[in-house]
């Protein structure tokens, strides 16, 4: 199921695409292992997966657009179990061998047909409502920050901690339904640098020096992490003079924000003057990128997408699906920025470091 756009290759990219560029981050396993046999990275995953599945059946189960969603709700949890089962008989089953971004994808399929469009609707929308109430207050703590490079590292740590608004995580799911998330504490309660990808020094000397004509960003998750996080960023570097693509999901997914949401949260939060908090937002451009999922393969985006981004000097991938899941390694041929957190320990393993360790990879080309 995806955008009713064509979709083509991000024109950022190097080509050609298909021996430069591979979405998944994580190598679930090589071309030496026997491909009737799942490798011990392809069970850890479809075991993560597995692992998700109550939190995604509770949420269907609630759903009151969907006529008998308890019923529905089961049949999902059934289904995708039976599927990840077959993955570990044989990791040729379903369209593999599994990575990310086919584990998501059957998952997000098996939920659409059988009648659940956005089951995490609700709690975005709530969480949404309780960010916009908390923009301003966010953007007057950053303003009062006369120091440049501390002021663009606190709305890194902005980015951080509202990126940990994730329900796509098992463990933050129920954090989260217990006791909700504090955007102000989570900043302040960071795991200590260095990050286990920590490029942060490097990017404030080039942000003091250099400036950027035009930056995509790839945003994440509803409420605090695009409201308290991504925007008061956005609205630095339009400060600055650059210009600004948000592009966000075309579909649902997790509590991803989508294109349309976007434009919605946007109306709320700018003034009658189309300012955002005393910043003109005529440079601010919202898009769709295609995308349906919570991590992202960008040799497939919308062609409005890929249009807009044609001429951007900077690209930054923000959370764990699209800038550490998929693409922590992709090279473009400008500038790019990868940000997110670390939420399963599959990941931290990986990247060797700890859980809840943030990564901020910075790649700077030379012209």
């Amino acid at each position: 199921m995806e955008s009713a756009s064509e979709m083509v290759p991000f024109p950022l990219l190097p080509t050609p695409i298909e021996s430069n560029y591979r979405a998944s981050t994580i190598p679930y396993r090589f071309p030496s292992d026997n491909p009737r046999k799942p490798t011990p990275t392809e069970i850890a995953w479809i075991d993560l997966f597995l692992n998700s599945i109550p939190s995604f059946k509770k949420r269907a189960e609630s759903d009151p657009t969907v006529p008998d969603a308890a019923v529905r709700a089961e049949k999902f949890a059934q289904r995708y179990f039976e599927i990840l089962e077959d993955f570990k008989k044989d990791p040729e089953s379903h369209g593999g061998p599994p990575d990310a971004i086919l584990l998501c994808r059957i998952r997000e399929q098996i939920l659409r047909e059988l009648g659940f469009r956005d089951i995490f609707k609700k709690v975005k929308d709530e969480e949404n409502a309780k960010a916009i109430s908390l923009f301003a207050d966010v953007v007057l703590l950053n303003d009062a920050i006369e120091d440049g490079g501390k002021r663009v590292e606190n709305l890194v740590r902005g980015i951080f901690a509202g990126n940990i608004f994730d329900l796509g995580s098992a463990q933050l799911a129920e954090i989260f339904s217990k006791d909700g998330m504090s955007f102000l504490a989570s900043c302040q309660n960071l795991v200590p640098r260095p990050w286990v990808i920590d490029d942060l020094d490097t990017f404030k000397l080039k942000w003091s020096k250099k400036s950027w004509k035009k930056a995509i960003i790839f945003v994440d998750n509803s409420g605090a992490d695009i409201i308290l996080g991504i925007l008061p960023f956005a609205r630095e570097l339009l400060r600055r003079g650059t210009q600004v693509v948000l592009a966000a999901n075309d579909l649902p997914s997790i509590n991803d924000v989508t294109y349309p949401e976007l434009i919605e949260i946007m109306s709320k939060l700018k003034d009658e003057h189309g300012q955002l908090m005393g910043v003109d937002t005529s440079n601010l451009l919202l898009a769709n990128s295609g995308n349906d999922l919570p991590v992202i393969d960008l040799s497939r985006v919308s062609e409005e997408l890929a249009y807009l981004a044609s001429d951007a000097d900077l690209v930054i991938l923000e959370g764990m699906g699209r800038g550490i899941e998929t693409n922590l390694y992709a090279q473009f041929k400008c500038d790019s920025l990868k940000i997110g957190m670390v939420k399963h320990p599959e990941v931290a393993q990986f990247l060797g470091g700890r859980l809840y360790d943030c990564v901020f990879k910075y790649n700077e080309v030379l012209s």
